[in-house]
């Protein structure tokens, strides 16, 4: 599965377009891995591959991540790598704070 389709790379921001314009962060992709690690991306860098966030992880943090460094991890027991949630549908980020 790809991660990042056409269509997504449509709807998501450059980094720092939406201070720029002062508009609410949206997650437009969810990716998760392992057992409960989940990353939200509300903008994206399409040349250095670098995603603006939620991480949801031991704890809730927003900040930046790579795309290629998450692409390589595996998680055990199975090697399993991240995936896309497919039925994830664009949320403001601030409801995903909670």
């Amino acid at each position: 599965m790809k991660i990042l389709t056409k269509e997504l790379l449509k709807k998501l921001p450059n980094i720092g377009d939406n201070e720029k314009n002062n508009k609410e962060h949206i997650a437009h992709v969810k990716l998760f891995g392992g057992s409960s690690w989940s990353w939200y991306i509300t903008e994206y860098d399409p040349i250095k591959k670098l995603c603006f966030g939620l991480v949801d992880g031991f704890e809730k943090e927003l900040g930046y991540f790579s795309l290629d460094e998450l692409l390589n991890l595996k998680f055990p027991p199975l090697n399993l790598g991240i995936e896309r949630d497919i039925c994830f549908e664009s949320t403001p980020i601030k409801e995903l704070m909670n």
